[in-house]
């Protein structure tokens, strides 16, 4: 329900000491309720791979939202968010090893794109990512924060040994910054550029 940010739902989950060789989604994935994940990792994963669309129509969903290890994630089709404050993909704590997007697209206040909040290896983002918001509310570690619709946000503790988007790295909100970088990057790559329009 509305105002419990302590519980949050979900399209798929991994749980706690889950060990899992492969995780497969063949068809597209949808939540629509408040702090609804659409595909959340808390176990330990090889492989998790994503054949059709990730959507999330309530606030504070997050497309793919990771809170222990995944080594390979592989999303080949476009994540999109509607709702107030729901990010394309966080890793708030744990690792992933390589993380691999078609394209992250979000429309809400507070709906960062990508967010990185402890160090990962490589990501990949092939389409771009883009965000049509300005600064609202979102869930964060069970607490409501405002945040910027940051179409890439690499927060204080995250980092990357590489990031490369084809397609650009593009908001549209007012005096909402394409990267937020307070963490660190080994090697960035953004073809397509950085623009606020």
């Amino acid at each position: 329900a509305a105002g419990t940010p302590d519980q949050i739902t979900g399209g798929v989950f991994t749980v706690f000491n889950a060990h899992v060789d492969e995780v497969r989604n063949r068809g597209p994935v949808v939540t629509y309720g408040v702090n609804d994940m659409v595909l959340d990792n808390w176990g330990n994963v090889d492989r998790w791979t994503v054949e059709e669309k990730l959507t999330s129509y309530g606030p504070s969903g997050i497309g793919f939202v990771n809170f222990n290890i995944v080594n390979t994630l592989k999303v080949k089709a476009p994540i999109e968010t509607f709702g107030r404050g729901a990010r394309g993909f966080n890793v708030y704590t744990g690792t992933v090893g390589l993380a691999e997007f078609d394209r992250v697209t979000t429309h809400a206040d507070g709906a960062v794109g990508i967010q990185i909040s402890q160090p990962i290896g490589r990501l990949v983002v092939h389409h771009g990512v883009e965000t049509f918001g300005g600064i609202g509310d979102s869930l964060v570690k069970g607490m409501v924060m405002k945040l910027a619709a940051i179409a890439l946000s690499v927060k204080p503790g995250g980092s990357a040994q590489s990031i490369k988007s084809d397609g650009g790295v593009t908001t549209h909100g007012e005096a909402v910054a394409p990267l937020g970088l307070h963490g660190s990057i080994g090697m960035l790559r953004i073809s397509g550029g950085f623009a606020t329009t």
